[in-house]
């Protein structure tokens, strides 16, 4: 796996890879996607000063007078991107949103993460995340006509889906993200890919990669990939199971072996904060009419 720590580090892999396109990335406040693309000529001006965009036609952003800002790319997250061409390579590094003036944007995800991970810090703890995605493979993206009619943890008979997996898995592993296990889901054609569990920032960072490879990979094998919640009614939806754990000095900081559960002060207070702010969580993580169709008794969602 290609690493990089700075600016020049980049500038030499863009070399001796021979590069033709780096691709910026980011998310609106919904957690959609965004990719625009540099040339190698453009790169030392972006990776010092940054490349400006209209921040007014991005969802949630800025209003129009309001339109300039920066995405500054973070060296650290340069990789190369394996489902693209191999003998005109293209990488991608995310981005964070900084205001003209190169203050922080306080409406870009990734700086919010930032900002609250540095008050964890603060407080002398680590915050680790192990998310479980779940998606769905169907033949075109007309109507959810499933790729397989297979259930939780079927394993035979290997096919299409199985493949698409597996690439999806190499594809991750080439760009340095740790897989855990995969497995087919209880729906049919529903897939789930489960990352190694590691620190917020990288974990975001991981998962939009891992949206995007599925997607990708997919449809490169003219399928349709899709993580909508409940795309097929009476079956289970899909949605995002996150683990969550905190440690300060080394030390699991939820585990009390003197508890009846094994729970610390701390890991109670964590799950009551939890369940306070359940609505609030619940607004931003079921953004769609069609996540509250999952959101209904039966097929493994809470409610």
């Amino acid at each position: 796996m290609l690493e990089t720590k700075t600016q020049k580090d980049v500038l030499k892999a863009v070399k001796e890879h021979k590069v033709s396109f780096i691709q910026f990335w980011f998310t609106d406040v919904l957690g959609m996607q965004k990719i625009f693309s540099i040339t190698p000529d453009e790169l030392e001006d972006g990776l010092r000063e940054g490349m400006g965009f209209d921040g007014s036609s991005i969802q949630g952003f800025c209003r129009i007078e309001e339109s300039d800002m920066i995405a500054m790319p973070d060296p650290t997250t340069f990789r190369l991107i394996p489902w693209r061409p191999t003998d005109r390579p293209v990488a991608r590094m995310f981005c964070d949103i900084q205001n003209p003036d190169g203050t922080p944007y306080e409406g870009d995800p990734r700086y919010a993460l930032k900002r609250i991970l540095k008050k964890v810090d603060d407080l002398g703890y680590r915050f680790l995340v192990g998310p479980e995605l779940e998606y769905f493979y169907f033949v075109d993206d007309t109507v959810p006509e499933p790729l397989d009619r297979g259930g939780y943890f079927d394993g035979l008979p290997i096919d299409r889906a199985t493949d698409l997996r597996r690439q999806t898995i190499f594809a991750l592993q080439e760009m340095g993200i740790r897989v855990e296990y995969s497995h087919h889901e209880v729906a049919p054609s529903q897939h789930e890919i489960d990352l190694r569990y590691g620190d917020a920032l990288t974990m975001a960072d991981a998962v939009m990669t891992y949206r995007t490879a599925v997607k990708e990979i997919a449809r490169q094998n003219n399928v349709y990939a899709t993580f909508m919640p409940k795309p097929i009614f009476g079956q289970n939806g899909s949605g995002m199971h996150t683990h969550q754990s905190l440690f300060k000095g080394g030390k699991n900081a939820f585990y009390d072996g003197r508890d009846a559960y094994n729970l610390s002060r701390m890991a109670k207070h964590y799950i009551a904060g939890l369940l306070v702010h359940a609505p609030e969580i619940t607004a931003v993580c079921n953004q769609w009419v069609n996540s509250y169709k999952r959101l209904v008794p039966g097929y493994e969602a809470p409610v």
